[in-house]
């Protein structure tokens, strides 16, 4: 688990490397972020989506910054609710 992931807390702005928002935390589960779902990166509300705590390059006042752009973010985050991954957004789901 990352370093900074014990300074993550639920409501913080989630931004890629490049200050673009990638969403917003609801908390921590085992090694990744969970986003809120009104604020989920394929604009839809309907789903959480989840980024890996390894991917946090720095967490700073009310802001964790990732080690990537948003748009790669956004990309690589996955999608709750069963195995699929979302039809827009790459990666593994649990």
């Amino acid at each position: 688990m990352s370093g900074h992931a014990g300074q993550v807390k639920e409501h913080m702005e989630v931004v890629g490397s490049d200050g673009r928002h990638v969403g917003t935390v609801d908390k921590l589960e085992d090694d990744r972020i969970k986003l809120t779902k009104a604020d989920d990166p394929d604009g839809s509300g309907q789903h959480h989506h989840y980024i890996p705590v390894s991917s946090i390059a720095a967490v700073e006042g009310n802001r964790v910054t990732l080690s990537m752009p948003a748009d790669r973010a956004k990309a690589q985050a996955t999608i709750t609710g069963g195995s699929e991954p979302s039809h827009k957004l790459g990666g593994m789901t649990r």
